[in-house]
């Protein structure tokens, strides 16, 4: 390097020992160098901090002082997931943050250049990157910025973590006076947009969210102003294209909208260890032909309640994230049905009911009965029924020939059950003074083709009083 007059200009050494070689990247909380530790003798990354503008001098200060705190507390910890912090340096009125150099492409970078990735990497990326954050949260440690851009996936498969403590320490709720939104809002979950503070639950959110872009190729909140952005995301849920099976309960099981319903790391590592253990072929997800039998499985093999879940060709684990809120009951143990659920409801063409057009979270005017047509009705008035859940056995797969009354009844049946017995219905009186019932499409109502805009593929979840008195609050958590 030399100077304007051909001088040669000494590199820039930070704290005496870090010669800096070269810029690596920069984003809006600053610039990443590439160093050599003169000392030791080895490469290093080092984060040169720049906290936004606008900021008062004390403020600044008090931050500053929580970034090196925070970043000291980041450098204790040990897992091989996490992007290791050597040192913390305050110099000239700047903080240096001194962290393990990996030479890796980050997974925003990967999606961006080469699409979206096969479930098998993404499951891969997705257990380290539990295991890293399992190490912080058990530190004490919320990383708070969870997103592609801080995940490094080397060539060899490794996955790193890196920003562990430093977004912590920058996020202060002052910073809303200068108008600045600290961390990436597409990736920041329903209850930290409603003021709570970050916690490890906010922290698998944003890594459902991450998990979603890396299996899909897109985020399935990013809009073009942050605030349809959080708008998206405090009012939908990620519909998935590509994700099925076990990794599609886990990505939706992250992104539970309520923190306590919400997987939690150990819970979902556990699955999708499970999942790369025992790999279930694509075509497994199909469902069976509708002319294929079961009822030859001898009963001592498989319980019939399990049965619909199984023969349907949908992983266990794809309902698995409910045990979040579950409290797993006898009756995935015993022959018999619980003794709150009534019999399962058909509709369409052939059906019980001519129609069924609720969604999740809203409630109807009638009860369910031959012939009848139920209405919307105002949740916080008097009403008869609410749908507290609705599922699709098959996802988004572009073509799913119907799979038999038989088995769409065991699948919906076994749903409405776990969804039933979770905090999702949150009333403690409920095996004894609610009934519920699964709702299913006909054949003739059946939509084969995902992209068709007639009939429907997707199973409804009904409770109301068992003394049939009408509802005057609702029932179902609703958050």
């Amino acid at each position: 390097m030399t100077g304007p007059q051909g001088v040669s200009a000494q590199p820039r050494v930070i704290a005496g020992r870090y010669t800096l070689l070269g810029e690596l990247g920069r984003g809006g909380m600053g610039v990443v160098w590439r160093a050599q530790d003169t000392v030791i003798g080895r490469q290093v990354a080092i984060k040169e901090l720049h906290l936004p503008d606008g900021i008062a001098h004390e403020e600044r200060r008090v931050l500053e002082e929580r970034v090196l705190r925070e970043a000291r507390t980041a450098g204790r910890l040990n897992d091989p997931g996490v992007v290791t912090v050597f040192d913390v340096v305050a110099e000239h009125g700047m903080t240096y943050i001194v962290m393990e150099l990996v030479e890796a492409a980050t997974l925003s970078t990967i999606i961006a250049q080469g699409g979206p990735l096969p479930q098998d990497r993404v499951i891969a990326v997705a257990v380290q990157a539990l295991s890293a954050l399992d190490t912080a949260h058990q530190a004490g440690i919320v990383h708070r910025d969870v997103k592609p851009g801080n995940l490094m996936v080397q060539p060899n498969g490794r996955v790193k973590l890196t920003d562990f403590g430093i977004a912590q320490a920058v996020d202060d709720p002052r910073l809303t006076t200068s108008g600045s939104l600290i961390g990436s809002p597409a990736y920041m979950s329903p209850e930290r947009i409603h003021g709570h503070e970050a916690s490890p639950a906010s922290d698998l959110w944003a890594l459902g969210a991450t998990l979603c872009y890396a299996v899909e190729g897109a985020n399935p909140y990013e809009r073009s102003t942050t605030a349809s952005t959080l708008h998206a995301i405090m009012n939908e849920m990620p519909r998935l294209t590509r994700a099925h099976g076990v990794l599609a309960a886990v990505i939706t099981g992250l992104m539970m909208p309520d923190p306590n319903a919400r997987l939690t790391g150990p819970q979902a590592r556990a699955m999708l260890e499970r999942a790369a253990a025992h790999p279930t072929p694509p075509q497994g997800f199909a469902g069976p032909p509708p002319t294929m039998q079961y009822r030859a499985q001898p009963p001592q093999q498989r319980k019939p309640w399990l049965k619909g879940l199984i023969t349907a060709g949908v992983a266990v684990g794809a309902v698995l994230f409910f045990l979040g809120g579950v409290m797993v009951d006898r009756w995935l143990f015993t022959d018999k049905p619980p003794a709150a659920m009534a019999p399962t409801v058909t509709f369409g063409g052939g059906g019980q009911l001519p129609e069924f057009r609720l969604g999740v979270n809203q409630c109807g005017d009638d009860f369910l009965a031959d012939s009848v047509r139920v209405g919307s009705a105002d949740c916080d008035e008097e009403h008869n029924i609410e749908v507290f859940a609705q599922a699709d056995a098959f996802g988004s797969l572009t073509s799913v020939p119907y799979p038999g009354e038989q088995v769409l009844r065991g699948f919906a049946e076994d749903y409405c059950t776990l969804v039933f017995q979770s905090s999702r219905v949150p009333l403690e009186s409920k095996g004894t003074t609610l009934r519920y019932a699964a709702v299913v499409p006909t054949q003739d109502e059946w939509r084969q083709d995902y992209a068709a805009s007639k009939g429907t593929r997707e199973i409804a979840c009904v409770l109301w009083n068992k003394d049939r008195a009408l509802l005057n609050d609702q029932v179902y958590a609703e958050k």
